[in-house]
């Protein structure tokens, strides 16, 4: 059984349409880095997965573990393994990422029938969890996001997924805007995550992550639809070649 199936999914957004007939499957234990043009539907297929508003199926299905996504809200499909970290990550005044993130992990604990880690336990996690990530513990009591920089807020993005530990994980053009140290720091987190029962989605428009964090299956999206797939050695013909000899 595959950890993800996407089966001939058509999505417009305002009545135009983006994504024009995509599948994909997605194994445990795999990273799957999506490339493409602007304009493709690279980010599309990242909001689709995660089920954000705006973006209507038309024709299709999105099944995680054997289950039908299509119609979930974006708070079911968080709940059953299901992970965006996203191009543009929000600040949210006035809550302190620790307050979040164990409020986070506290509701999928529940959702799952899990015990809610001791306030303790978390705390310790999420410091080791952060220094991991070269993020100081005075990070953790800012507010989301608020006055970070564009490196701090892909960390941040990160950091939330080593400790809500997705069965899925979407990273959404997650290297756009990250210095090399940055990237470097980010590409590390994002192996710490690999394992054999999770799975990761990569979009992301440039080799240079691919370069840290080895793709199992490249993908290039054209005019919404999968124009060609390999293995990470696509990532470098396109790098070398861009995308014009690709067909739509």
């Amino acid at each position: 059984m595959s950890l993800l199936e996407v089966r001939d999914l058509h999505v417009n957004v305002d009545d135009k349409p983006i994504l024009k007939g995509l599948d994909l499957t997605v194994e445990a234990g795999e990273v799957h880095a999506v490339m493409g043009p602007n304009g493709s539907g690279k980010s599309t297929l990242a909001n689709v997965l995660a089920g954000r508003p705006g973006y209507d199926i038309d024709v299709g299905s999105i099944t995680l573990d054997d289950e039908d996504l299509t119609a979930a809200t974006p708070d079911e499909r968080a709940h059953r393994g299901l992970f965006l970290a996203f191009q543009y990550p929000i600040e949210i005044p006035g809550v302190s990422n620790m307050e979040f993130l164990k409020a986070a992990v506290d509701a999928h604990a529940v959702h799952t029938g899990l015990s809610e880690p001791s306030a303790v336990d978390f705390i310790k996690r999420a410091r080791a969890t952060a220094e991991q990530l070269h993020l100081s513990a005075d990070f953790l009591k800012r507010g989301v996001n608020e006055g970070f920089s564009g490196g701090e807020k892909k960390r941040n993005e990160i950091l939330q997924m080593l400790l809500l530990e997705p069965r899925l994980a979407v990273l959404d053009e997650t290297d756009s805007g990250l210095d090399i140290d940055a990237l470097q720091v980010v590409a590390e987190g994002i192996n710490a995550f690999r394992a054999g029962d999770n799975a990761i989605v990569l979009v992301t428009h440039y080799q240079r992550l691919l370069n840290y964090v080895v793709p199992d299956h490249v993908h290039v999206l054209i005019d919404g639809r999968i124009a060609r797939s390999g293995d990470h050695t696509l990532a470098h013909t396109l790098e070398d070649e861009g995308y014009g000899w690709l067909d739509g």
